[in-house]
């Protein structure tokens, strides 16, 4: 059995295609952040701030209530039947949402673009179409998009907001929904026979484990605290920096274009010193807390302009870090045939921070003004500061995956008896099932020729 090092050509146009989905659903969610609360001063109902946080957040509810149950029906209908389906949401939420003249419509729209809950599609659909040993490339590939989208989105949306404003930014988004339907009916290769895959679906079988494991447990409330701070933020700070820095509303990208490329340019160092360093603990804690040092600060420094930008500096090195290393930790922490399972958890936890967030935030910034939206903030901060003192420091492990010959139950539970013996392999699980083996294994210190060895024999 030969393991190519380098992906196919298919794994890589399925890889990339699908990574531009995912950053597609980024950007429609991210790209009127920056402006939003502004353009809703001005319309019908957006006097209210909690229908500002409302109408911020609410793409995150049907995301977080959606994301099984379309990952599930993928399973049984198809893979491209739901994805197109669920992009089909997104567009009609998108084109509500650009011809609405009031809030309420707005909440609407954001609403059904929300319930495009796509992600747990894409994600098996990438696992169809990828070989179990390149899985954890196209997994990055995702993750890098999505963080690249995140960080354009921040910058675009004060830009486009000059010519197009958020009417436009919206219908815009539903133009490209509809292309990335295109790019799926033609780029997207086509998976012939859909599998069940543990490390990229959730098992329902295995969702109590995964929700009694106080390390797991520990992660999520960190990307639901994380999450739900940012969107509180967003529902006060392009208000404050224009109240302060008298700065339009269309110049918000010299502010936020200089601070995210600041932002990345220190997280990268500080992941390498984790993953290659091993001390991913160390650098995540250190994040948590410069997250909560962003929360404090804003508390007294909301009124002033410069205060304002040096907080935003603080809070995306601390946010970009923290999203790079919180799913290498799920990764690391999580059962060797449970990881898809805890991600599945990891991801309507984010999507319900996302909803939390904008409805508390625009809550309390209407009953008790600014301070109050950043006083939430520092408090899950700080409860997620605490947590992360006491998390177990992860090991330092990577997953492997092999495929393997037809088996049976019994020849499967010998082979993972026998890869778990390896050196370097710290836990090691076979599904007869998937025809996959699943090991955690330490990269300085493991065997692969003879675990190959061991998986080209069988039993």
């Amino acid at each position: 059995m030969q393991y190519a090092d380098r992906m196919s050509p298919v794994e890589l146009r399925a890889s990339a295609g699908l990574a531009g989905i995912f950053g597609l659903r980024m950007l429609g969610m991210f790209l009127i952040l920056p402006v939003f609360a502004i353009y809703a001063t001005g319309i019908p109902g957006g006097e209210n701030h909690v229908m500002i946080g409302l109408a911020l957040g609410a793409y995150g509810l049907p995301q977080a209530l959606l994301q099984l149950p379309f990952g599930m029906a993928s399973d049984r209908f198809g893979r491209k039947r739901v994805i197109y389906f669920g992009l089909i949401l997104f567009a009609l939420g998108s084109f509500v949402a650009a011809s609405s003249h009031d809030i309420y419509w707005i909440i609407i729209g954001r609403s059904i673009q929300g319930a495009g809950a796509i992600s747990a599609a894409v994600t098996a659909l990438l696992a169809d179409l990828t070989r179990e040993q390149h899985r954890t490339k196209a997994m990055a590939m995702i993750g890098s998009t999505i963080g690249l989208m995140f960080a354009l989105s921040m910058a675009l949306g004060p830009a486009l907001y000059q010519f197009i404003g958020v009417p436009g930014m919206f219908a815009l988004t539903g133009v490209l929904t509809l292309l990335a339907m295109v790019v799926v009916a033609v780029v997207i290769p086509d998976p012939g026979v859909s599998h069940f895959h543990s490390d990229a679906e959730m098992v329902p079988a295995r969702l109590k484990d995964v929700l009694k494991d106080k390390q797991l447990l520990r992660l999520n409330y960190g990307i639901f605290s994380l999450h739900a701070a940012q969107m509180a933020m967003f529902t006060v700070i392009p208000l404050a920096l224009m109240k302060t820095g008298h700065l339009a509303e269309t110049q918000h990208w010299k502010i936020y274009l200089p601070v995210m490329l600041l932002a990345f340019a220190f997280m990268v160092p500080a992941i390498i010193v984790g993953e290659k360093k091993g001390k991913l603990k160390q650098v995540f804690v250190m994040a948590v807390v410069l997250l909560l040092l962003t929360q404090l600060l804003l508390t007294v420094l909301v009124s002033y302009f410069w205060g304002i930008v040096a907080a935003l500096m603080i809070f995306f090195v601390a946010f970009n870090i923290l999203e790079a290393s919180l799913p290498s930790l799920i990764s690391k922490l999580a059962p060797a045939q449970a990881k898809g399972t805890a991600m599945g958890v990891y991801n309507t936890s984010q999507s319900l921070g996302l909803f939390v967030g904008g409805v508390t935030g625009g809550l309390l910034a209407h009953q008790f003004g600014h301070f109050a939206v950043f006083a939430f903030g520092a408090g899950l901060s700080a409860v997620w500061l605490w947590l992360a003192l006491s998390m177990r420091t992860p090991p330092a492990v990577k997953t492997m995956m092999y495929h393997l010959e037809a088996m049976d139950t019994s020849k499967a539970h010998l082979l993972a008896q026998q890869l778990a013996a390896v050196p370097g392999v710290s836990e090691a699980a076979v599904s007869a099932e998937e025809g996959v083996a699943y090991l955690k294994v330490n990269m300085a210190g493991w065997d692969e020729e003879q675990a190959l060895k061991l998986i080209d024999g069988g039993v």
